[in-house]
């Protein structure tokens, strides 16, 4: 007799039940359009999601352009939008050009595949986004990964390939506990060896750097020959997207390499649109940037204050450890049921395995919901948080 077929699935339910023993099940919750819940969990650091202009933008794009893009950058998804946003893009934080993707992670995954090809070596900080990693797997070189924010572990690694072409991966802006990389000794150290230096600012953009201009150029690197920065339209500008912003050459040699460039729809003219009215307004509107870390500031002091355990941010990210996976879940759950939206980061999200709550500061918080949010987080703290 035949045996009787297998499913192909079954191992997905021990899978299941494990994430359930440990603590790590993740759940999708629609959120209302018109909830009134105070959201320190997004990141929407400037408060220009909901923008009139911003919004507005988005709708005119759509009205003039459609819904969609149609199609890859390269046959029919380029519009007079997306080159607009490239050129004030690449102004505004300094470089010479930039080629905008369809998300963040899109713009990590073509920087890193197309400049770390597979006879070169990449050398990766431990702390790097997961988007990062993946374009390092892709990429199919020789990936040394160094420990967090240090340079003369970088150094050494590149010392022990003299003469090899080397690209070097970092954050600017970590997004577990909002520290930021010492890029300055990072060019130094990519100066001195040859190496090339790809820095994701997506959590710097709108935040760091006079006017919000990024990590890059807060460090002085912006428009340098080695450096090149990915970023995100979907933090600081409201809206969705990614981009690449460096050398004219560069960005030449990622729209003729780029697979998540060459083979993605084109980022949808909505989303372009909303982002050129958001980039628009940080250069208005300087004094976004510094509210923002003056928030995170606040929160911060706040919450040491009362006797728990918070990184200091370097810009926008304000982090709370939690004691476990299932006490974060608990607090954070806790604190949605009080009207206080926060993030909960659990492994395998973090690198140390320590869970935490996460914060947005946002620029448009006022004193009195600060106020409210820290009250509220240690209302519904872990007792041993």
């Amino acid at each position: 007799m035949p045996h009787a077929a297998q499913d192909p699935f079954d191992w997905i339910d021990e899978e299941a039940r494990r994430r359930e023993r440990l603590g790590l099940v993740r759940t999708l919750r629609p959120r209302s359009a018109g909830s009134t819940a105070l959201d320190l969990a997004g990141n929407d650091y400037l408060g220009l999601t909901r923008r009139p202009e911003v919004t507005e933008a988005a709708a005119a794009a759509a009205r003039r352009w459609g819904a969609g893009a149609t199609g890859s950058r390269l046959v029919t998804g380029t519009t007079g939008l997306h080159t607009e946003l490239e050129r004030e893009l690449a102004a505004f934080c300094g470089f010479e050009a930039a080629l905008v993707l369809s998300s963040g992670y899109a713009a990590n995954l073509a920087a890193v595949t197309a400049l770390g090809t597979r006879d070169a070596l990449v050398v990766s900080d431990a702390a790097n986004h997961a988007s990062i990693v993946d374009g390092c797997r892709l990429a199919r070189a020789e990936t040394a990964v160094v420990p967090h924010a240090d340079p003369d572990a970088v150094r050494k690694t590149l010392d022990a390939h003299p003469g090899r072409r080397s690209l070097v991966v970092t954050d600017s802006v970590f997004s577990v506990d909002g520290d930021a990389a010492p890029l300055a000794a990072l060019a130094r150290v990519c100066r001195e060896a040859g190496a090339a230096l790809l820095v994701d600012d997506a959590h710097g953009l709108g935040v760091l750097g006079d006017g919000g201009r990024g990590a890059p150029a807060a460090a002085g690197l912006a428009g340098a020959p080695g450096v090149v920065a990915t970023l995100t339209l979907s933090k600081s500008l409201g809206s969705q997207g990614g981009a690449v912003l460096g050398p004219a050459r560069v960005i030449e040699h990622l729209v003729n390499t780029a697979r998540t460039f060459i083979f993605d729809t084109g980022l949808a003219p909505a989303a372009a649109g909303a982002a050129l009215a958001a980039l628009r307004v940080v250069e208005r509107e300087p004094g976004l940037a510094v509210r923002a870390r003056e928030v995170a500031a606040e929160l911060h002091r706040r919450l040491t204050d009362a006797g728990l355990v918070s990184a200091r941010p370097d810009a926008a990210v304000v982090s709370v450890r939690a004691p476990s996976p299932d006490a974060a879940m608990r607090w954070a759950a806790d604190c949605r049921a009080a009207g206080l939206v926060v993030g909960c980061f659990r492994p395998p999200s973090v690198p140390d395995g320590i869970s935490r709550i996460r914060l947005t500061a946002r620029a448009d918080l006022t004193d009195a919901q600060i106020v409210s949010a820290v009250s509220t987080l240690l209302d519904t703290a872990p007792a041993s948080a």
